[in-house]
């Protein structure tokens, strides 16, 4: 394996770890809203607050990590994206901006104002429907390059059957990823309570999750039959992916092993995320760029290689630290809950 595919492979993995964490932060930002509005699960809100305060700080490097390795990795990306790009990604960076904003709003008293708590809730949803354009764009039929200048088409974009199914898959995905890392984390802190409504959120948008699923890989072979074909040649890993999605929602459903299926269901999304970007291959944007083209010199490899094996190392590191001290806040939960 080349060293562009190594380092690709590294930087898609940086994109699932946070595609899952923000996933949780998002969707625990939607469901702080609902509890509010509820006027239920107080403890479970300000549990969930604390525990998102250093998240959010981690899906932000994340995300910057990402950005600046593909485009380290692959300079041609800023060239095609740069134009194409534009659109949504000041329509995400506003969004992520409002949603900062409500830390500070937080700290100055202002935490239980419902239109902060509703400003915070919709932006954890619409930012990644904003970012999943990116993927769609990738696909192609997006961009042409005229000469030396590219056109973003954003009418065929936002007209396009394929791009709504991946932002209706990002915003459920969003939302039953969240649910049942919730489940899992309200069961460990004794709230039986805040548990069975999460319980019931993560059984409810388990649903629409998988049959977006289905749309998704459905439109995608009206718009891209090359991609399609090649997600076909490597079904057993989608297969896979559903048994581990049926085993998850089973053991929700019968409230048992929490943990193995919030596990369950990272590894349904691991083996699809995974499946998609091995069917996406030669290509990372289509038909510009491949793997083998428009990439960096060896030398900058090698940085960049050395640079993505210490940042896993870190985001590891940073998560492990992150879950003993939510150990030892869930620990105070669950005592004063008794």
């Amino acid at each position: 394996m080349s060293l562009q595919a190594v380092g690709m492979s590294l930087l898609w993995f940086f994109l699932f770890i946070y595609i899952i964490i923000s996933s949780i932060d998002f969707g625990a930002g939607f469901y702080i809203y609902y509890a509010r509005w509820r006027k239920k699960e107080r403890k479970l809100v300000d549990f969930i607050r604390h525990y998102l305060s250093s998240l959010w700080e981690i899906t932000s490097i994340l995300f910057i990590f990402f950005a600046v390795g593909i485009t380290a990795l692959f300079p041609s990306m800023s060239y095609y994206y740069g134009t194409a790009f534009v659109i949504p990604s000041a329509i995400a960076m506003l969004l992520m901006m409002i949603r900062s904003s409500y830390y500070a709003f937080e700290s100055y008293g202002s935490k239980d104002n419902q239109l902060y708590m509703f400003m915070y809730g919709v932006t954890g949803l619409l930012i990644p429907a904003s970012f999943s354009t990116a993927l769609t764009i990738s696909e192609g039929g997006f961009i042409k390059e005229q000469g030396e200048e590219v056109i973003f088409l954003a009418k065929e974009l936002f007209t396009s059957m394929y791009s709504w199914s991946v932002v209706i898959l990002a915003v459920v995905s969003v939302l039953f990823i969240s649910a049942c890392f919730l489940t899992y984390y309200a069961s460990r802190a004794h709230d039986e309570k805040s548990m069975e409504t999460l319980r019931r959120f993560s059984l409810f948008w388990s649903i629409p999750t998988i049959f977006s699923g289905f749309f998704v890989f459905i439109a995608m072979k009206g718009h891209n039959e090359r991609h399609f074909q090649n997600m076909v040649d490597i079904r057993w890993l989608f297969v896979i992916s559903f048994l581990c999605f049926c085993i998850g929602v089973v053991l929700i459903y019968q409230k048992k092993y929490l943990r193995l299926s919030f596990i369950m269901i990272v590894c349904q999304f691991f083996l699809v995320f995974f499946g998609y970007g091995i069917g996406h291959l030669p290509y990372i944007l289509e038909p510009y760029i491949t793997i083998s083209n428009h990439g960096t010199s060896d030398m900058t490899k090698v940085a960049l290689f050395i640079i993505f094996s210490l940042g896993i190392g870190f985001i590891i590191s940073s998560i492990c630290f992150i879950v003993m001290i939510s150990r030892k806040s869930r620990q105070g939960v669950g005592n004063n809950q008794s």
